[in-house]
């Protein structure tokens, strides 16, 4: 079933900084509702980490010096990570799918064709992006969404945003999508950069 909805896309929107601590608080709030929707479940199967040597086979053109042996890195100490508890997910929760209608003081997500059951920081992924330099706007999702990530979650989001960011350049780099390969080489870098002591 399809319901039309207002407003107007926040990927490239300006709004003043108070309003963009509000929407994205907003966000948190619409986080924490689809991921609530349904009882969680026990963690089952493992992080994504099948498609990694086809994806990075794809990117290695773009990549950095030392890129590869971070993403390496970062794959193979993912599995010691802890298996998180499953709740439902959009999958592809970002700007680009969220809409602010000011008229109406609502916020609505789009194209739910990546729903599926995993763990909620599945969610926060392609949306780190937009709150990168940005504590305020990270603290508004959080204070938004009821509670900040465990370190568990901290450590997953790390994972899945890196195998997004290869994903990304490889299917940019295929499909000719400059504006998504950009946005993975920015991920990349950004995680490398948190990455080191």
């Amino acid at each position: 079933m399809l319901t039309a909805v207002g407003g107007r896309s926040l990927h490239g929107a300006v709004h003043p900084p108070v309003q963009q601590r509000r929407i994205f608080r907003r966000i948190g709030q619409l986080a924490a509702a689809i991921h609530h929707s349904a009882p969680p479940r026990s963690a089952a199967g493992s992080l994504p980490l099948g498609k990694l040597e086809r994806h990075l086979a794809g990117a290695m053109p773009h990549l950095a010096p030392g890129d590869e042996k971070f993403i390496r890195a970062t794959a193979e100490a993912a599995a010691g990570l802890a298996l998180m508890e499953t709740v439902p997910t959009h999958g592809d929760f970002r700007l680009r799918n969220l809409r602010w209608d000011e008229a109406a003081d609502a916020l609505y997500v789009i194209d739910f064709e990546r729903s599926e059951e995993g763990p909620a920081v599945r969610d926060f992924v392609r949306l780190s992006d937009a709150w990168h330099g940005r504590p305020d706007l990270l603290q508004a999702v959080m204070d938004g969404y009821g509670r900040p990530f465990t370190p568990e979650e901290e450590a997953q989001l790390t994972v899945l945003s890196l195998l997004d960011a290869v994903s990304g350049i490889s299917y940019g780099a295929a499909h000719s999508d400059p504006e998504l390969v950009e946005r993975g080489l920015r991920a990349v870098a950004r995680l490398r950069t948190a990455q080191r002591p």
